[in-house]
């Protein structure tokens, strides 16, 4: 049995995109796999049961390199490529095959809006990091496992007993990925089934905003909900909103339909919903033709030019008849 390390120390959305990498080096090698990330989460991977084991560090890779090195590890498969996973590679010294983060491709499109970005998912670049040892895509899609005492009874949150949900993540990084308040308004007000609101505790007071404003079909969990418990709600939810962000990719892996709101950020960066060999069923919603757009690979605090046009002119009509 070979022993395997796989590199990701965050976040949520791109640790959940290499869950593919994980089902197919344990399901297709019958290896022994290691994952590495940081402390805060360790929670996205524990409950995977294709890990043998999870590491995990602090702030520096000195924490677990003595742990490392008495696994005897044969491969690492690093999927963040930075000084980081560098530093870890130099210091077990075992066969490694690294992931092709396509820098300078992003840096054309985003400083001089020049594409020369491969139509590829990067969950298929994270796959191509890993077929050297002799694995192929199963087809399968993204993995998101939640434990049993997550589970949440949305009866428990929802107004009426009756009917389904929709699960809003009105939550994102960084502002430039997330709709404008009277943005999430327009859009909760034109919904006619319940909206739970989604997010953590930095969106509670803007959700509980929301919610008064939009109406009592509306509920607020953001901040109240655990992580495992937002993906509980959303695995039951009928469709599912969201913005360029962790949930997106949790939504993906339970095959959701989902509408993704695209800000500063654009998909052909290859972080779209991921559905593999089954249906796609998200929905693209973004301004296109922007010659701003995209301004970030990752995203900012505010919009760089002041009139954040990628989220103000989002189409709340448009988008209202796909839930509708």
């Amino acid at each position: 049995m070979k022993k395997i390390l796989i590199i990701r120390f965050s976040s949520i959305g791109d640790i959940v995109l290499t869950t593919p990498v994980v089902r197919c080096l344990k399901q297709q090698l019958g290896a022994e796999i290691h994952f590495l990330t940081k402390k805060g989460f360790r929670q996205v991977v524990e409950p995977n049961p294709y890990i043998d084991q999870v590491h995990t560090i602090d702030r520096t890779v000195k924490e677990v390199l003595p742990q490392l090195k008495a696994v005897g590890f044969d491969y690492i498969i690093d999927l963040h490529r930075n000084l980081r996973s560098t530093q870890v590679k130099w210091a077990l010294r075992i066969p490694s095959h690294s992931f092709n983060k396509l820098n300078w491709q992003k840096w054309l499109m985003v400083r001089f809006k020049i594409n020369r970005l491969p139509s590829i998912h990067i969950v298929d670049r994270y796959l191509a990091t890993a077929l050297p040892l002799g694995i192929k895509n199963d087809g399968q899609g993204l993995d998101y496992f939640i434990p049993e005492a997550d589970e949440v009874d949305p009866t428990t949150i929802l107004p009426t007993k009756a009917g389904g949900y929709i699960a809003f993540v009105i939550g994102a990084a960084h502002a430039t990925k997330r709709l404008p308040e009277s943005k999430i308004i327009s859009i909760c007000q034109g919904i006619s089934q319940p909206v739970i609101l989604l997010g953590g505790p930095g969106e509670k007071e803007v959700g509980q905003s929301i919610a008064v404003a939009a109406g009592d079909h509306v509920i607020n969990t953001c901040g109240s909900l655990r992580l495992h418990q937002s993906a509980s709600v959303v695995r039951q939810a009928e469709k599912v909103i969201s913005h360029d962000t962790g949930l997106m990719h949790v939504a993906a892996a339970f095959q959701k339909e989902i509408i993704s709101i695209w800000g500063n950020t654009i998909p052909e960066f290859g972080m779209y919903p991921y559905y593999g060999d089954q249906p796609n069923r998200n929905r693209t919603q973004q301004v296109a033709d922007l010659s701003c757009r995209p301004c970030s690979k990752i995203g900012y605090q505010a919009c760089p030019k002041g009139h954040f046009r990628c989220m103000m002119e989002q189409e709340e009509k448009i988008l209202n008849i796909h839930l509708n």
